[in-house]
């Protein structure tokens, strides 16, 4: 139930971000959702694709430093509270939310939630067992 997620320090000046996305475009890789955390100097992009593997070797190959991890992708209900019951739930179960950025895939038009947690695959068996939808990596992808 974990997806790959893609991590690229890139310098916090104009034109950065449509560099990597050339780099994309070129290679026929959708992006599916993105954040950009920020510095002074420079900004990391995370990015979920819907083919890591082959846009982690095309990075690469262009001379990108591309770094991948796992993160979990969560369907919130559309009500009050919902981000909170989730939050609550990894926090009775001792779990840290490292990070959080939210996406919408065009199918559904519901936000999804990315999470990287100190604990994945526990966070995964804690969030399942109290009825979040955890998303599978092919609804992700798309394959």
């Amino acid at each position: 139930m974990l997806i790959k997620q893609i991590s690229i320090f890139i310098p916090n000046k104009k034109g950065s971000l449509s560099q990597l996305t050339d780099i994309l475009i070129a290679h026929h890789i959708d992006i599916r959702a993105i954040a950009v955390f920020d510095t002074a100097e420079f900004g990391i992009l995370r990015i979920v694709v819907d083919d890591p593997d082959r846009a982690v070797d095309v990075l690469n190959k262009e001379g990108v430093v591309a770094k991948v991890s796992r993160v979990i992708a969560v369907e919130p209900e559309d009500k009050p509270g919902s981000l909170n019951t989730i939050f609550s739930i990894l926090r009775d179960a001792d779990i840290n939310i490292e990070y959080i950025y939210s996406f919408i895939m065009r199918q559904k038009e519901m936000p999804y939630v990315v999470l990287k947690v100190d604990q994945q695959e526990k966070a995964v068996d804690e969030l399942t067992a109290h009825g979040i939808n955890v998303v599978n990596k092919e609804e992700i992808y798309g394959k």
